[in-house]
C-alpha cells in the first residue's frame, strides 16, 4: 500500500528523534518517487530530517527557503519551511511543526522546482 496525507514515512522516532510525515498525497508519491531514483541520498535526507531538521550551520543542501516560500500552512498553523536537495533536481521541501518535534513534507519530487526559479 503506498503512502498518503497524514502518514508517517517510515517507523516511528526514538524519543529525541522527529516524527515525519506527509502533508499531503502529492508528497508521499513524489518521495516513493524519489526513493525510486535515488535511494541512498533520500535515505540521508530521512536521517537529517529525523534528527537535525533545521540545522544551525547551513548549505547549500540544506536550507530554509526565502521569500514567499520561507512559511507554510499546514492544518490552519503557519510553520517554516526548509529544503534538502537530494539529487540535482531532486528536492524535499518540509514544514517544521516544532511543538510537536513533527517534520511535515508538503513536497517531495524528482524535478527541480519551479518556485524556486524566480
Amino acid at each position: 500500500m503506498s503512502p498518503k496525507r497524514g502518514d508517517r514515512a517510515a517507523p516511528p522516532p526514538a524519543a529525541d528523534e522527529w516524527d515525519i510525515r506527509f502533508a499531503n498525497g502529492e508528497a508521499a508519491k513524489g518521495w516513493e518517487q524519489l526513493g525510486a531514483q535515488a535511494a541512498s541520498n533520500t535515505r540521508t535526507a530521512w536521517i537529517t530530517m529525523r534528527t537535525d531538521p533545521a540545522p544551525a550551520t547551513r548549505t547549500d543542501r540544506h536550507h530554509r527557503l526565502k521569500g514567499e516560500l520561507a512559511r507554510g500552512t499546514h492544518r490552519g498553523e503557519t510553520m517554516d519551511r526548509w529544503q534538502i536537495e537530494v539529487t540535482a533536481g531532486g528536492r524535499i521541501w518540509y514544514l517544521l511543526d516544532v511543538d510537536r518535534r513533527t517534520v511535515w513534507i508538503d513536497r517531495a519530487s524528482t524535478g527541480h522546482p519551479k518556485a524556486t526559479d524566480r
